[in-house]
């Protein structure tokens, strides 16, 4: 279950030739041009990078899958849950084996959730405050027991956060009461249907990834999977479709511009998938710093984005206007919020009292952008272009998910701007709403905005405290309709995913939860 050298060669190889244009499919191998994530514990991180490695290398209780997603039994075979919504019980499949042969069994559950909460990091932002550790354990070899602090609506959407780990092999390698955090970082313990390659990694660079021919599903209903996967990132956009239209990159990053799609389509080795998702696309605003710390300054900036011309005339039609931060497919999005239209005049209204307040147009706003991805560009320099015909100075920063992701821990550190896509970690307005805003979450990226607002905090607290869905909406609702009438953020769009692959492979599913990033189920001709 290695890389040979032949292959690594031949993946150098395939490099080399997709800078000369020259076609080099690698066989057994399938290359992804997308990022790997910044570490490989999937405790510690809960990010796009860490999904699309998760999601092969480790099982969680339960799987979303298909499109619309749907929550179903995983490692799990079922569960059960009190009335009251504090006692939930899963009882594991028979037989379910690590990547090293070790048993999977419910210690194993108990150890990953009581880890999660231990390390604390994004992945346990889902739990904090409702589930303490003493409280996952373990009645037999098979069942798994949770008693919460108090009801919590998103509690069994949130469960296929939680990577299930072989807590034997982490615990001997724990040193200093890390948890073994140092140790996974650049290791593996899961028992997904891919299994890492030990010594292949090079951080945000590359890694490798080989079949796991004892998956607990089996491979009965994929007569041809993909033996190997090669991760490499691409530093542009352009270099992974280059890559692909020549035959060294098999599948690209969901997040392809749309003014390459008629060209890969036209290919012959060559195709776009495309889905209809629940990415938000968002440019925050750093409320808790000045200039933001002004409301009419964050109008000002939301009515100068061209929210039509970007979405018909760039990303060609290739998704649908989003007002708010909850998708708009998705219950606890309110319908009636018609949040803000590209109109200058109101642009300059805005602006004139925000200069009222002290605010110096003249004084430059920096908005940071992803620069492997070329649409966090172009939205940019659209914006840019619309904010200097009325006076405002938006200089455009290069810089890297890993980077901003850390520069997003406070306030003072975080960019004035910045450009990204709130994806499907889990089917709940709280995935969105609630963990975007409430000021709990201050100090994660996806609160980088800073927001504030006791009542939107309330709000939020009250409706991941209740069970019924029909409950929890209205409170989503008007929570939602105040983060947008304080004009926390700017909210663009709701994502049809692109994604290009190769015509050697085939078997593609989407699953909004994930971007369409589970290997399993492709298969590959060559």
């Amino acid at each position: 279950m290695q890389i040979t050298r032949r292959q690594g060669g031949a993946l150098a190889m395939a490099s080399l030739l997709a800078a000369r244009g020259v076609r080099a499919a690698t066989p057994g191998v399938l290359v992804r041009s997308d990022s790997p994530p910044a570490n490989l514990d999937p405790h510690q991180l809960f990010d796009v990078p860490m999904m699309g490695y998760a999601l092969n290398a480790y099982d969680g209780l339960y799987r979303y899958e298909n499109n619309p997603p749907e929550l179903q039994p995983w490692l799990a075979e079922g569960h059960t849950a009190s009335a009251d919504g504090l006692e939930w019980e899963f009882r594991l499949r028979p037989e379910v084996r690590f990547h090293d042969g070790a048993p999977l069994t419910a210690e194993d559950v108990v150890y990953s959730f009581r880890r999660v909460l231990a390390l604390g990091k994004a992945p346990a932002s889902a739990f904090l405050g409702i589930l303490k550790p003493e409280n996952v354990t373990a009645p037999d070899a098979r069942t798994v027991r949770f008693r919460l602090e108090r009801a919590y609506g998103p509690f069994l959407a949130a469960i296929p956060i939680v990577a299930i780990v072989n807590s034997r092999l982490v615990r001997a390698n724990e040193k200093d009461g890390d948890h073994g955090a140092a140790w996974l970082a650049g290791n593996e313990a899961g028992s997904g249907a891919y299994a890492f390659v030990p010594g292949s990694l090079t951080t945000l660079e590359r890694l490798d990834m080989a079949r796991f021919e004892g998956h607990f599903l089996g491979w009965s209903d994929n007569p041809s999977p993909v033996p190997r996967i090669a991760v490499r990132a691409a530093k542009e956009t352009s270099t992974g479709v280059l890559g692909l239209l020549n035959g060294s990159i098999d599948w690209t990053d969901s997040y392809l511009p749309t003014d390459q799609v008629e060209q890969i389509q036209g290919s012959r080795v060559a195709q776009v998938a495309k889905d209809v998702s629940m990415r938000t696309f968002i440019i925050r605003m750093n409320n808790a710093r000045a200039p933001f710390t002004s409301l009419n300054l964050r109008k000002a900036m939301a009515h100068a984005f061209n929210y039509d011309g970007f979405i018909q005339e760039i990303l060609k039609g290739y998704a649908d206007r989003n007002a708010g931060p909850i998708p708009n497919q998705l219950w606890g999005a309110p319908k009636d919020a018609p949040g803000y239209a590209y109109d200058l005049d109101k642009a300059r209204h805005f602006l004139k009292l925000a200069q009222a307040e002290g605010f110096n147009p003249r004084q430059p706003i920096r908005i940071h952008i992803q620069s492997q991805l070329e649409q966090t560009n172009q939205a940019a320099q659209l914006f840019q272009s619309d904010l200097q015909s009325i006076g405002v100075n938006l200089r455009i920063v290069a810089d890297t998910w890993a980077n901003i992701v850390s520069a997003t821990a406070k306030p003072e550190t975080s960019p004035d701007m910045w450009i990204h896509w709130v994806s499907t970690y889990f089917v709940d307005p709280e995935n969105w709403v609630g963990q975007m805003y409430d000021s709990r979450f201050h100090g994660t990226w996806k609160a980088s905005s800073f927001y504030r607002n006791e009542k939107v905090d309330a709000l939020l607290q009250r409706a991941r405290g209740l069970v019924a869905q029909a409950e929890r909406a209205p409170l989503y609702e008007e929570a939602t309709r105040q983060v947008m009438a304080d004009c926390a953020d700017i909210w663009v769009y709701n994502t049809v995913e692109l994604r290009g692959l190769a015509r050697r492979l085939s078997g593609y599913r989407f699953c909004p939860a994930g971007g369409g990033a589970e290997m399993r189920w492709l298969q590959m001709k060559g």
